[in-house]
């Protein structure tokens, strides 16, 4: 959780094998499970304009100080409250993804599975997030006085460290699970394409020099190597 542009880059890397797995086939684009396309979320909103439809106002103030936290704003570009990040997440949980819908959902349940098996719980993505906020802020209040959204900056990224080392007691959940599934959201949010709310102005694709969706790429066949030199482009035809 370091602000320098190494740490970074490091921390976001993780992040890159995530990008065909954001599932949000409700808001329009069709997926590998056969979804019809809708007509796809209204992009480009700037930070304060978006409402959420899932999170409650304590949940919201939750999530957005947790993930600029995760994503803070740097030289290397903006965070992920300018980039739309929370607003990602709130829509993903209304999809068929955050119910768990894509999930095998049938026991037995296992809390603590090898890596290598994936996900073997009971929980939905919504539920883990909403059960690790109410676990996480209650812990807060009695450690600190307060909820995590109301604390310092430095006391906020040492909570979300012993979130990830599963130290802080959370009745409903273990801590490093909820965790992990706000990292992976917030990831999923700082590289998925625009039209989904997240990755505003292409910023995450911009850092890594991900082309997007442009359509053709024989004119680079021929330069292994060699940097990309077209910005990205968005499946609505933005360009960055």
């Amino acid at each position: 959780m370091s602000d320098t542009p190494n740490a970074r880059r490091r921390f976001l890397q993780g992040g890159l094998a995530l990008i065909p797995l954001v599932t949000l086939a409700s808001h329009g684009v069709p997926t590998a499970f056969g979804d019809t396309p809708r007509q796809p979320a209204t992009p480009q909103l700037q930070p304060d304009d978006y409402r959420p439809r899932f999170f409650t106002d304590v949940e919201w103030a939750f999530v957005q100080a947790a993930c600029e936290r995760l994503i803070p704003t740097d030289e290397l570009g903006p965070g992920a409250i300018a980039c739309g990040i929370p607003g990602f997440i709130d829509r993903q949980m209304d999809t068929p993804y955050g119910h768990g819908a894509l999930f095998y959902s049938q026991g037995p349940f296992i809390t603590d599975q090898l890596p290598e098996l994936g996900y073997q719980g009971r929980l939905a993505p919504r539920d883990i997030l909403r059960l690790g906020i109410a676990g996480c802020d209650q812990w807060c209040r009695q450690t600190h006085g307060q909820p995590f959204a109301g604390l310092a900056s430095l006391m906020q990224a040492q909570v979300l460290h012993l979130l990830e080392e599963g130290k802080v007691p959370l009745e409903a959940l273990p801590s490093s699970q909820f965790f992990n599934q706000l990292l992976r959201n917030t990831r999923e949010g700082y590289f998925a394409d625009p039209v989904y709310g997240g990755n505003r102005d292409m910023a995450g694709w911009k850092m890594i020099g991900f082309p997007g969706a442009r359509a053709d790429f024989m004119d680079w066949i021929d330069h292994p190597g060699e940097r990309y030199p077209l910005g990205p482009v968005s499946i609505s035809g933005q360009r960055g």
